[in-house]
């Protein structure tokens, strides 16, 4: 028979703890000390100054920085007609492809455009090759335009020290649907034994930051954010903070997306969300603040940011384009794709962003705009914007703008490109203009409206708007090199 083991009561370990001896009872109290001691508080260490060294992009305007910011200025759009092949529906019958499209309310996108000359995206480099099985589109676009950033940003480095001291922080809002979209297929066909072992690697969203970070060997912090629409803004201030933070002194962030297929653009259908009233006249499709909007173009590309600690960039001569200031979020805590119509969400963001800059609402001179040409977002972005820069913005002082005409909705990488667009527009002193504006919405009035023509003015400071679906808000404030 086993005996009973009972546990001692309170009472009598302290009786028990009276009988030991001092010498004991004094271990045990000075053991009893330290573990209740706090520790001191952590090292105060100085916010440190971010900066931008690099810029590369792959934009339905075309392929590189060059190529689109010229394309913007000149009022050029990226919209087209959707077409068959961009369903990506190859393992299906054609009678089912036909049907799907034909379902189809919106058939208008906003594509990167694929080719081999100047300004386009070469597939076959980044996509068609034995090494890059695991490489999805979102991918693929990440990797060329941090090709492009890095060249531009001269940072290559060699020494295993300054590899570790870079980091990469690219987010996306989809990944690969048209992957799920086959392997869905699979399954029901019940051939799951033909699903490609590389399935899983190249819908994951962190796998562009990971492609990045191993193609160039960086060891510093590996960051995927996945925000809907604010992801690329989202991705460049946590970038931010991590160099603040001096957990790095290299960042390479922004936000990639590839989301123009079958079941992607199915989905925004259902939800309403997609423009419908100009599949005969893509080009005019995305109109953002204008009183014949009705929806947002579905597009896809990337943009990526080099972002330096300001001691480093300088020691190594670097080109700075700007410094990057000031990151405000917020939630609406309202509805999961419809912003309060009070726009709260909006104004803490650029609040929280101008607040952290030091700077004031009158020293801002460009915005570029969230607005991607729906009838609700748009008014409210507006009356954010007026709400926060009051006179200044009435005074027609605040130069306003929304590229969204001239690119359609990137989605997760439309954070960051329109980032690069605030970036270039301080750096070029010329705020890019809103195409598609025939009759402005009538919450603008007087001197309070967007630009329809890019206008060459002194830009000292920009601010660059990113709101998603889940009420997710951020704002990213931009100022001249220091």
């Amino acid at each position: 028979m086993s005996a009973k083991i009972l546990a001692p009561s309170p009472l009598s370990v302290e009786r028990s703890l009276e009988d030991m001896p001092a010498c004991v009872r004094s271990v045990r109290e000075l053991i009893r000390h330290f573990s209740s001691r706090t520790f001191d508080p952590p090292p105060l260490n100085p916010r440190r100054r971010v900066v931008v060294t690099g810029l590369g992009m792959a934009t339905p305007l075309g392929c590189g920085v060059d190529t689109t910011w010229r394309r913007l200025l000149e009022g050029r759009c990226g919209v087209r007609k959707l077409s068959l092949s961009d369903l990506r529906m190859e393992g299906f019958d054609e009678a089912t492809i036909m049907h799907t499209y034909d379902q189809l309310a919106s058939k208008v996108v906003a594509a990167v455009p694929c080719g081999k000359e100047e300004g386009e995206f070469d597939e076959k480099r980044w996509l068609e090759t034995k090494e890059h099985k695991s490489v999805a589109r979102f991918i693929s676009y990440a990797l060329c335009s941090a090709d492009e950033a890095l060249g531009d940003a001269k940072w290559h480095p060699n020494e295993p020290e300054s590899k570790e001291r870079t980091g990469v922080s690219i987010g996306g809002g989809t990944g690969c649907i048209s992957d799920i979209l086959d392997a869905a297929k699979l399954i029901c066909e019940k051939r799951v034994r033909r699903l490609s072992p590389f399935f899983i690697p190249r819908i994951l969203i962190n796998m562009a930051a990971g492609h990045v970070s191993i193609k160039y060997g960086f060891r510093g912090p590996n960051h995927s954010a996945v925000t809907a629409c604010a992801t690329g803004a989202h991705s460049i201030g946590d970038a931010m903070r991590m160099i603040q933070f001096g957990d790095a002194d290299v960042m390479v962030a922004g936000g990639t997306e590839s989301s123009i297929d079958a079941l992607s653009v199915s989905g925004f259908c259902r939800s309403r969300a997609l423009a419908t009233k100009y599949n005969s006249f893509p080009e005019v499709a995305s109109r953002p603040f204008d009183c014949g909007r009705d929806g947002f173009v579905i597009g896809e590309g990337c943009g990526i940011l080099i972002l330096e600690e300001l001691d480093h960039a300088m020691q190594r001569g670097a080109k700075i384009y700007a410094e990057i200031r000031g990151y405000g979020m917020s939630g609406d805590a309202y509805h999961i794709t419809q912003p309060h119509n009070d726009g709260r969400g909006a104004i803490l963001a650029m609040q929280r962003a101008l607040e952290q800059s030091g700077l004031l609402s009158s020293d801002i001179d460009y915005i570029n705009a969230h607005a991607t040409s729906t009838p609700l977002g748009d008014a409210i972005e507006a009356k954010s914007i007026e709400y926060v820069f009051a006179n200044h913005a009435t005074s027609g002082a605040l130069a306003l703008s929304s590229t969204k005409g001239a690119t359609g909705h990137l989605l997760g990488a439309a954070g960051s490109v329109e980032a690069i667009f605030a970036v270039l527009a301080i750096h070029h002193g010329i705020a890019p203009l809103t195409i598609n504006l025939e009759k402005p919405d009538p919450c603008f009035h007087g001197s309070f409206t967007p630009l329809t023509a890019s206008k060459e003015m002194p830009i000292r400071a920009s601010l660059s708007n990113s709101f998603g679906f889940g009420g997710t808000n951020a704002s990213l404030l931009f100022t001249t090199p220091p």
